[in-house]
């Protein structure tokens, strides 16, 4: 299951195509017009209405959604490069969930998407030293999407997290562009040993629910990883695993996947 990108749909173009859906959502379902009105349509950029909508997410009675408001788009506007790799997201959902129909959908339900933007952020006050205000910023949207990221961890573009729910994926974990996860998927460590102990999830993998991949281990590009399955050590690329402990059970033919080469270090 991999990304179709689509290479001309640029963050501004994806702001039009999203302002095009709302309008026509806001004509066919008026109840949901004010919602719509205060994250987009009001809104003036792809950036500005992210951080509207996860805004109101992560409020609480301790923490107003002014408060949220101010620091996530003090961060975007700090680093751009968050708002392109978001829109690589949208189009990764649009691209791979049969039941996402529009983009707007995606950004007004997809809770698996708004725990990935908010990481997004949280990786970035945490790269820059504002550590305990990442970890306060992850703890809300595990609250609020059961979905826990540590903001350490490093994600690539065009990532689909389906469902959100019980994914875990710790601190010293690496997935990288146009991954799937699916619900209740952990990334973990053994617990037994300290330092780089999670794994990494080359390009174009696709892991399947309520697997558990376990310790620094690598899972190779365009490789498939089973529900229910527990890997706990190296999958080589373009095969699918599974089992208990997960085994190679297919090949793919490589005309099923891109060339890759050798893996490259992966920096985020």
């Amino acid at each position: 299951m991999n990304v179709t990108f689509e290479p001309d749909l640029n963050p501004a173009q994806l702001w039009q195509i999203l302002l095009h859906e709302a309008r026509a959502t806001e004509q066919k379902e008026p109840f949901l017009a004010p919602v719509l009105k205060r994250t987009l349509l009001d809104r003036g950029s792809l950036q500005d209405a992210i951080a509207h909508r996860l805004a109101g997410d992560l409020a609480s009675a301790g923490m107003g959604e002014g408060a949220y408001l101010t620091l996530l788009s003090d961060v975007l506007d700090e680093d751009p490069a968050i708002v392109a790799d978001t829109a690589l997201d949208f189009i990764a959902v649009y691209s791979n969930d049969p039941a996402c129909r529009t983009h707007v959908h995606a950004f007004l339900n997809y809770k698996g998407f708004h725990a990935l933007q908010v990481h997004r952020i949280a990786h970035r006050l945490w790269n820059t030293g504002r550590r305990e205000l990442a970890v306060w910023l992850s703890n809300r949207a595990s609250a609020v999407s059961g979905t826990d990221i540590h903001p350490a961890a490093k994600f690539g573009a065009g990532i689909m997290l389906d469902h959100g729910s019980g994914i875990v994926i710790g601190e010293t974990a690496v997935v990288e562009d146009n991954v799937t996860i699916l619900q209740n998927v952990t990334l973990g460590g053994t617990g037994k040993i300290q330092g780089d102990r999670h794994p990494k999830v080359r390009r174009g993998v696709m892991i399947g629910t309520g697997a558990n991949i376990i310790g620094n281990i690598e899972i190779g590009a365009f490789s498939k990883v089973g529900a229910g399955s527990v890997v706990l050590k190296d999958v080589p690329q373009g095969c699918t695993v599974a089992g208990i402990p997960a085994q190679i059970v297919r090949l793919h033919p490589a005309a099923e996947f891109p060339a890759v080469g050798p893996v490259q270090p992966f920096h985020c």
